[in-house]
């Protein structure tokens, strides 16, 4: 990757940091460690101080960017700020530089597709490899007229998507208000949100509850307003964004050791079930003439349940027995309501 594409990405984690309205005025030394973090995770590249002052000249200005960013420094307050507070890199028009930084950044993204981490991401990634691949110009509007892309049904919550993203990024604390579908009552809780993920195109926040001193997943849909609070947080050391859905095939986590279940599919469920996989612990253990037997190691949770039943007669819990139970009861209530 050309040294002007990683400036191109400095330039727009440059732009954030000076516009974040919660840690204003960024030092140089602020700006440097913001770009590092993302492109040395990202890419593996560091990022010098020295680096940052060209990139600061380039944006105020190289008239070849486009930006002429009004990027002033206030001595008394250590930092540096926009004399215009509206502008925003992101308000300017893509050019050719922008959109191929976008295309590598594409396919980047592309690689990491198979790696559980990124596993709820596939969708977005995949959508936006399908719009690089169609065409050299990602605004050609046509695209949208001759192919058409998967959609779902609007989920109420999206609409705090932007803030809870910006409070996870930001690390501070918000308060929201609350209603459940179990409750059926609101109730105002604040929290130190983690992460954000979807399922099933709903989107959930894994944040640390105060009251309860617990880390909860809450759906956004439940979510009815949402207040930044003027604290920062820090995330508690035994949390790790990559282990807390290891095992899981929803939202839903367990506290105790996953467990190892053995489903057996019938040969024509058994295609999809290879093509697209349960969980990444999904292994192929043995044939036979009914079909072929899958392992898992994961937790077992009402979303697993609703998995397999889902495949009626082509799917076949063959351990645990719990789970055969489970599934055994849940039959028999959908029976008896027939």
């Amino acid at each position: 990757m050309p040294a002007n594409k990683y400036a191109l990405l400095r330039y727009r984690i440059i732009d954030k940091t000076i516009r974040n309205k919660y840690r204003p005025y960024p030092s140089k030394e602020d700006i440097r460690q913001a770009c590092e973090d993302f492109l040395y995770n990202s890419f593996k590249e560091r990022v010098s101080i020295s680096t940052v002052e060209k990139d600061l000249f380039a944006m105020r200005n190289e008239e070849g960017l486009g930006y002429l960013a009004p990027i002033k420094f206030s001595r008394d307050l250590g930092g540096y700020y926009y004399e215009d507070e509206t502008y925003s890199i992101d308000k300017l028009p893509l050019n050719d530089d922008d959109i191929e930084a976008v295309k590598f950044a594409a396919h980047t993204l592309s690689q990491f597709k198979r790696i559980s981490m990124f596993s709820q991401f596939n969708s977005a990634i995949e959508k936006l490899m399908d719009r690089v691949e169609l065409t050299d110009n990602l605004q050609d509007k046509t695209i949208d007229q001759l192919v058409l892309f998967e959609t779902g049904a609007t989920v109420k919550g999206s609409e705090q998507l932007g803030i809870i993203f910006k409070a996870i990024k930001e690390k501070v604390s918000i308060s929201i208000e609350y209603k459940s579908f179990q409750a059926g009552v609101s109730s105002v809780r604040s929290i130190d949100p983690y992460l954000l993920k979807q399922y099933k195109n709903r989107w959930y926040t894994v944040a640390f509850e105060t009251k309860s001193q617990k880390i909860k997943t809450f759906g956004l849909d439940r979510i009815i307003s949402v207040k930044i609070l003027q604290q920062n947080f820090t995330i508690h050391s035994d949390f790790s964004r990559e282990d807390f859905f290891k095992y899981s095939t929803g939202i839903t986590t367990g506290s105790k050791k996953p467990s190892s279940v053995k489903i057996q599919y019938s040969h024509f469920a058994s295609g999809y079930i290879k093509s697209k996989p349960i969980h990444i612990s999904q292994k192929e253990l043995e044939s036979n003439n009914d079909g072929i037997v899958f392992g898992f190691e994961i937790y077992i949770t009402p979303e697993l349940i609703q998995e397999i039943m889902a495949w009626g007669s082509n799917a076949i819990v063959i351990e645990p027995s719990s789970l055969r139970t489970q599934i055994k009861l849940e039959l028999k209530k959908t029976f008896e309501l027939y």
